[in-house]
């Protein structure tokens, strides 16, 4: 008699938990953020999947989740609360997130990207709630295989690393999470200080630690997702950033969108050069000079000079000032990327404009605080005749009556499609002439309509077609070079491209 009062027990139990577990299937499903659709759930999906009365009664579809999530957000007065808002969706449901973002790419771009986020960076230990990402620690060293094994994704194609020594322009940010963060210390005073700041408080690891670190990681990255796993190093200082693409470019499937825009700018500029008039690429970088916080770069400096600015020490005498390297060059286009926010002066534009009848002013440093000059300073000192883009971005600017539309200049544009087209083709390396094929797609997007407003970038609100032009033609050079190892080769690449780009539209559920 015990035994089958036990047994009776037994089953009820069982059942309870069975029910239970049922239960759970459908709770645990509205907070995964990759599943999760919320009210948009049909009434088969909420009977299918154990979502009965788990939800409001009510069935909307995504159309009009997303007219509601941008009413509240047009609510907030502060971008960084609009920030938090579309993080906090991120974390709910990812797909409502991404399919917001591309519809709303114009107005939402400068929530997600500069300029709010360098505001975000700076005080992410004070909104941080929930880890977005992978955090690895120096506590970590020697265990950095076990870390990567522990996120859930096993297919990664893409990965975006950072040691956070050099946010944008703002410096040392210490542990403020892109997808992989690697926390080595921080040398930010106020940081370490910092009673919210979430990372290591120590000073930063350099010489041998940081570089056995580093070997760490990149080995662990290659035998856990595979030779053929794109990782881009994204704001890395310049002292570890060059040698980490110098050591790694020819192991592993890497870029620096720091390094290859920053003197790699000049670089690509000269090799484009020497490609279209077939001179020599050190005839075609003497066309390019550089200035830095000691002056124009000019051979008589060379023995002092970093490896990466030999390159562009020409002949010259010394110029201390950027204002007299302008009237001794004589440049058509001035580029910004020091970080120096207000360096493009009053004087220097006005220089600029006396030169040339159509100055480009290029003021690329991130956020808008570190911008060499706004887009007002620049159309206003040039007389309205400046051709301007800068790398956060500005609002239209009136002058003398005419509207001027500035041009948003950042990696925004080309890194999306380029990280496509290298995993489209299988690429196994990654070329400089992969970066001019990029480049190459992007320009050929800007009509004459974009020109006659005075943009030499096309319209953001065209990005998933920009970028599927981007990604074919990085593509179609890998195969040109024998870098691509994903055969037959597709017949039309741009349609390839777009087959591979996500879809945030929901999925029906089963």
């Amino acid at each position: 008699m015990r035994t089958l009062v036990l047994s009776a027990i037994s089953r009820a139990w069982a059942l309870g938990y069975y029910a239970s577990d049922l239960g759970r299937r459908g709770y645990n499903l509205l907070r995964d953020p990759r599943y999760n659709k919320g009210l948009a759930f049909s009434e088969k999906e909420r009977e299918t999947h154990y979502l009965r009365g788990l939800l409001p009664p009510q069935i909307v579809s995504q159309e009009l989740q997303e007219r509601k999530i941008m009413n509240n957000i047009r609510q907030y007065q502060l971008p960084l609360q609009r920030y938090m808002a579309l993080m906090d969706l991120q974390e709910g449901n990812e797909r409502l997130f991404y399919k917001l973002l591309i519809d709303n790419v114009e107005e939402l771009l400068p929530i997600v990207y500069t300029p709010t986020v360098g505001e975000a960076c700076q005080k992410y230990g004070t909104i941080f709630s929930r880890p977005q990402g992978l955090y690895i620690s120096l506590k970590e060293k020697g265990k950095i295989l076990e870390v990567l094994k522990n996120w859930p994704e096993r297919s990664i194609q893409v990965i975006v690393v950072t040691d956070g020594e050099r946010i944008l322009g703002l410096g040392d940010l210490g542990c403020q999470c892109l997808p992989i963060t690697l926390d080595v210390g921080t040398n930010n005073e106020e940081l370490l200080n910092d009673e919210f700041y979430i990372g290591l408080r120590q000073r930063r690891a350099t010489g041998q630690e940081y570089a056995e670190f580093l070997q760490e990681f990149m080995s662990a990255m290659k035998q856990n997702y595979g030779e053929k796993v794109l990782i881009q190093f994204e704001d890395f200082a310049n002292h570890n950033a060059f040698e980490l693409l110098a050591k790694y470019g020819t192991t592993h499937l890497v870029f620096n969108d720091d390094i290859q825009a920053g003197t790699g700018i000049a670089e690509l500029i000269a090799l484009e050069i020497s490609r279209q008039t077939k001179a020599p690429i050190e005839e075609c970088r003497k066309k390019i000079w550089l200035v830095d916080s000691k002056g124009l770069i000019v051979s008589s400096r060379k023995q002092s000079l970093q490896h990466f600015k030999k390159p562009w020490a020409h002949e010259h005498e010394p110029v201390g000032t950027l204002l007299d390297a302008v009237n001794a060059i004589k440049p058509t286009v001035l580029i910004g990327t020091s970080g120096k926010g207000q360096t493009f002066t009053q004087d220097v534009v006005e220089a600029m404009s006396s030169l040339n009848e159509k100055p480009f002013i290029l003021a690329l440093s991130n956020p808008t605080s570190q911008s060499e000059c706004t887009a007002e300073q620049a159309y206003t000192w040039s007389k309205g005749r400046a051709v301007f883009a800068s790398g956060s971005p500005f609002d239209p600017v009136e002058y003398n009556g005419k509207i001027y539309v500035p041009g948003q200049a950042n990696n925004a544009y080309i890194f999306p499609g380029f990280g496509l087209g290298v995993v489209m083709s299988g690429a196994i390396r990654v070329h400089d002439d992969m970066l001019l094929a990029a480049s190459e797609a992007l320009a050929q997007q800007v009509t004459e309509e974009n020109f006659e407003k005075g943009l030499v970038y096309p319209p953001f609100s065209n990005i998933r077609k920009i970028s599927a032009h981007i990604a074919a033609n990085v593509a179609a050079k890998a195969y040109e070079l024998g870098l691509a190892t994903r055969r037959p080769r597709p017949k039309d690449l741009v349609k390839y491209a777009e087959s591979c780009m996500y879809s945030p539209v929901y999925r029906n559920y089963r």
